[in-house]
């Protein structure tokens, strides 16, 4: 055979390749051409033009267009990657028919349904697939045989359910399987441990059946990345994860497993990272983990460790030492100090003792350090910002003593300073005092003496302060009202003096002021109309005289007010009834005069106690006020006034009655959409001005009790208002809530309308109102325990998963907010208010006009894609809900203006998850979380999470945003077995 034995430089040979190979380029060419141009006009819609320049040419040449990687020697298609982009549509299988295909990702787009079909066996070819983040469903696919060739299978971030099928054992060249963020629900299967080559499994964060850690995962001795996070885990950790030793990372935070941890651990011989965090995990620290020296990051809080902190383990060249929240005990050993690498250093709420080590911070560049609630004792390391780099110190709920050490003056890297309840005492350097970058300072209940001094207008960015059970002494200098930022205020039990300075009405952003117990003298300020953002002024036990401001009465959200045991004198002025007080406290001044009618109470006779110039018409304890020699005058005039309400409501009932019993033009058109044992005829009468309980716009509502003993609530539109913005309002309502039923979502009872315009909407009754009540009008220590929160997040996330998902076709609230879900007896949660809602099949419709054209949603929770598409999808409803559970957390409304101008909850939580903090991802709970939760109820992992998925709701993108059943999954995820005492 001659003929193969030519030169490679043979013109024969040349001409060969030449001739016959170029047809070969044009087969390839115009079959991938053709295949590609066939996907964008019948498989994928392209709303943001990803592939406009996927034209025809006559050269049937596809290489050039976006997304495409060819073989620069054939010019057949090797990989298409149209991530990122804004397609809608079912997943094109028709691309798997390029044979030369081996890459394939389109992550992060809109592709829905399922992979079930048999067209999917078309892609074994393929060596890398890339689904991510988009919204498929259904279980997901089988893997035959065929795929011999897969090495990365990333279908994570979508709506798959199910099982992990057996067959994914099966995937012999898998290296990288990554299935976190769906809603698997079947048992973590031990047939993955078969995938000898995976080098990376990410699976976390589904909703798995509780299922133990399968032994035979250590057989994937090539493994790299294990990403279990939140999978519902039980049970020990198994010996065999000893055999992973080329492991890096190993992440199995936030499960149940229990047990103590395996000594074989200390084979993970490579092993960078291993986070444990929120477990059951058991046990001492196995003296093993001292063997690995490649380990920069060990987290393994919130267990239920015992034992002490060995030396070995202490000399780690560690970035980050997290063992806060177990049991741990003993003394921090001195090596921990020599460390170089050591940036965080997280002990909190254990019970270690004894001294820190004195240099502690002198060799590395400490950046977070919070050893708080644990029994150290001694004096405060002096080095620990050494490296100028020290943002968080952290030491309150200990036994520290002597002075603050004067070197944390010069710390300018300094945010965040807790030292409280110690025994810290001496005066606090001056230069502290002048921290441009501190925006938190708690030392109080230690015993620092000395001035606040004119330094301290200096950290122009402190919003908390609280000083208080000190012995500072001296004046409140004026540079205090520099502090513009300022929230909270808290100089009590200390010994000041003088007059409070003017100028603290300036502090615009005040919530709340605590000056009680000192020696405060001169009058109040009066200018305080301009703290609109007052909650709490506590001035007692001072010597403040004069009267008290009338202006105080205009503070539209103070809900606590004491003013007792001072000097004051004069009367009370009238202003003060205006205020929702939920407590108040005038008594032992010097008040004189009539106590005003608002709190001529017996309930509130303690709070006016101790002055005996006070007089009361009622209160017993209080002085008689003697009677007025005209007051046959006053008897005329107020019987007059009574006639005339009287007169007036007469007038309002029979106006009220003539436009509902107008039967002679219209009788009443009644639609039950539940059994009850009542009609209209129950209700009409009952809705009179003394059983409203709220009204809008468009709407009045009214409590009814009726005879047969049950309590409603009824809705009324009335015919004054524009029909055409009533009548989809109350269809919608009609229509929405009569065809569904649902534990978490209202029950319209029955609906009546006539020909007037007159329609009526009877619901259950909600006892306990709204949850923006709750929360907002200063109710909220009925909600004080956050398991209660917790509940109804997760069952008002329910209800609107219902609309979404289990609803055909779905709906769409549009206006979901605090003050549309409601709470009854129990607190449990009502979806409610559905005078917005669409369903998905009506979206395309045009606005006639009517409600529906309104703006969907209400200020403060409309999604920001809103202000420039005008639609609605249920990702808008996300949006909102993720918002609604900010407002859970932070029991903040959504634009309060503590956030700042032009900020509102969503930005100001995003902008404090980012920064660096005590929780989870940075999170700084203390100045996140409401303060009126009650600390005993509070489990911090299940906050952090919480906010976690509110910021993940609130995503800019709505295809960031997860679906209501994903919220509800990961609500519930964030529920922990048991909480530590």
């Amino acid at each position: 055979m001659p003929f193969f034995n030519l030169h490679p430089s043979s013109p024969f040979l040349l001409f060969f390749f030449f001739f016959f190979q170029l047809p070969v380029f044009a087969i390839f060419s115009d079959r991938d051409y053709n295949i590609l141009i066939r996907v964008k006009t019948s498989y994928l819609h392209d709303p943001d033009g990803s592939m406009n320049n996927w034209v025809p040419n006559q050269a049937h040449n596809a290489c050039n267009w976006t997304g495409i990687t060819c073989d620069p020697t054939n010019s057949s298609v090797l990989s298409i990657d149209l991530s990122n982009s804004g397609f809608v549509g079912g997943f094109p299988f028709v691309f798997c028919r390029i044979p030369t295909l081996k890459s394939l990702s389109i992550s992060n787009t809109s592709l829905n349904g399922t992979l079930l079909s048999p067209s999917f066996s078309l892609c074994s070819h393929l060596q890398l697939l890339n689904l991510s983040s988009n919204l498929l469903v259904g279980t997901l696919p089988d893997f035959s045989s065929g795929f011999k060739q897969l090495q990365t299978l990333d279908l994570s971030s979508n709506n798959f359910t199910g099982e992990i099928p057996h067959s994914f054992g099966g995937l012999s060249a898998l290296k990288v399987l990554r299935l976190s963020q769906n809603l698997l629900d079947g048992s973590l299967p031990s047939v993955l441990g078969n995938l000898s080559e995976l080098t990376e499994m990410a699976i976390a964060y589904n909703p798995f059946k509780p299922s133990r850690l399968p032994p035979e995962f250590g057989n994937l001795t090539k493994l790299v990345n294990m990403f279990l996070p939140s999978s519902k885990l039980i049970g020990p950790i198994p010996d065999s994860i000893g055999n992973l030793a080329l492991l890096s990372n190993l992440d199995l935070s936030t499960n149940s497993i229990s047990g103590s941890i395996p000594d074989s651990i200390g084979g993970l011989r490579s092993i960078e990272s291993i986070r444990l965090y929120n477990n059951q995990i058991s046990g001492e620290l196995p003296e093993s983990i001292g063997n690995l020296t490649t380990l920069f990051s060990l987290d393994i809080s919130q267990n239920s460790l015992t034992g002490k902190l060995s030396e070995k383990i202490a000399a780690l060249p560690l970035q980050s030492l997290h063992l806060n929240d177990n049991f741990l005990e003993g003394e921090v050993p001195e090596t921990l100090a020599s460390n170089k690498n050591l940036l965080s250093l997280k002990l909190f709420n254990n019970s270690f003792s004894g001294k820190l080590p004195w240099n502690l911070g002198l060799n590395s560049y400490l950046n977070v350090f919070d050893v708080s609630s644990n029994n150290f004792m001694g004096e405060i390391p002096k080095f620990l910002c050494h490296g100028n780099q020290l943002q968080r110190i952290v030491l309150f709920n200990n036994h520290f003593s002597g002075s603050f050490p004067e070197s944390y003056g010069g710390c300018d890297s300094l945010l965040y300073v807790r030292i409280e309840n110690n025994q810290l005492s001496g005066q606090i350097p001056d230069s502290f005092w002048n921290l441009s970058g501190l925006t938190y300072i708690r030392i109080s209940e230690n015993r620092f003496e000395g001035s606040i001094p004119l330094a301290i207008s200096g950290i122009r960015y402190l919003q908390d302060l609280v000083i208080s059970g000190n012995f500072f002494s001296g004046q409140l200098p004026k540079e205090i009202c520099k502090l513009q930022e300022l929230v909270r205020l808290d100089v009590s039990r200390n010994k000041l003096s003088g007059g409070v300075p003017s100028c603290i009405t300036e502090l615009k952003q005040l919530q709340k002021l605590d000056l009680q117990e000192n020696m405060f003298a001169g009058e109040i300020p009066k200018l305080v109309n301009t703290w609109k953002e007052l909650t709490e002024l506590n001035l007692s036990h001072n010597q403040f005289t004069g009267e008290i401001p009338p202006q105080l009465g205009d503070l539209p959200v103070l809900k606590y007010l004491d003013l007792s045991s001072n000097l004051l004198s004069g009367e009370i002025p009238e202003e003060l009834t205006k205020l929702k007080l939920g407590q108040f406290n005038f008594s032992d001044n010097k008040l004189t005069g009539e106590v005003p009618s608002g709190f001529d109470n017996e309930l509130f006779v303690n709070s006016l106690m101790g002055n005996p110039g006070l007089c009361s018409p009622d209160l017993k304890l209080l002085n008689r006020c003697p009677k007025s020699k005209s007051i046959s005058f006053y008897i005329v005039i107020v019987l007059s006034l009574i006639a005339f309400v009287l007169i007036g409501s007469l007038i309002w009932v029979v106006k009220f009655r003539m436009n509902l019993f107008k039967k002679s033009k219209s009788s009443w058109m009644v639609t039950k959409f539940q059994r009850v044992g009542f009609d209209e005829e129950d209700v009409i009468p009952h809705l009179t001005k003394a059983n409203i309980i709220g009204s809008g716009g468009s709407s009045t509502v009214f409590k009814v009790d009726l005879k047969m003993g049950q309590t409603v609530a009824v809705k009324s539109l009335w015919s004054g208002h524009n029909k055409l913005d009533l009548e989809p309002i109350f269809q919608s309502e009609v229509e929405t809530l009569g065809r569904i039923r649902h534990a978490n979502i209202v029950k319209l009872l029955f609906s009546c309308s006539n020909g007037e315009g007159s329609k009526i909407l009877v619901y259950e009754y909600m006892e306990n109102g709204s949850l923006g009540d709750a929360l907002h009008e200063h109710k909220s220590q009925t909600l004080s325990d956050w398991s209660k929160r917790l509940d109804i997040a997760v069952g008002a996330a329910q209800g609107l998963a219902y609309l979404h998902h289990d609803c055909v076709p779905p709906i769409i609230h549009r206006d979901v907010k605090s003050n549309n879900i409601l709470l009854d007896e129990e607190f449990h949660p009502r979806v409610a208010d559905f005078g917005l809602a669409k369903t998905m099949q009506r979206q395309g419709e045009a606005d006639d006009g009517s409600a529906m054209s309104r703006i969907a949603g209400s200020y403060g929770y409309i999604a920001p894609e809103y202000g420039y598409t005008m639609k609605v999808t249920e990702k808008s409803d996300v949006y909102s809900f993720g918002v609604v559970l900010m407002e859970l957390v932070t029991g903040k409304r959504p634009n309060d203006a503590c956030f700042g101008e032009n900020k509102d909850i969503v930005k100001w939580v995003t902008e404090i998850s980012l920064s660096e903090g005590e929780g989870e991802k940075g999170l700084s709970l203390d100045e996140i979380v409401d303060e009126r939760l009650d600390p005993k109820t509070c489990v911090a992992e299940e906050i952090v999470k919480i906010l976690d998925v509110a910021i993940l709701c609130t995503s800019a993108l709505p295809l960031n945003r997860p679906s209501m059943r994903r919220v509800v999954e990961l609500i519930k995820d964030t529920k922990l077995p048991h909480s530590k005492s």
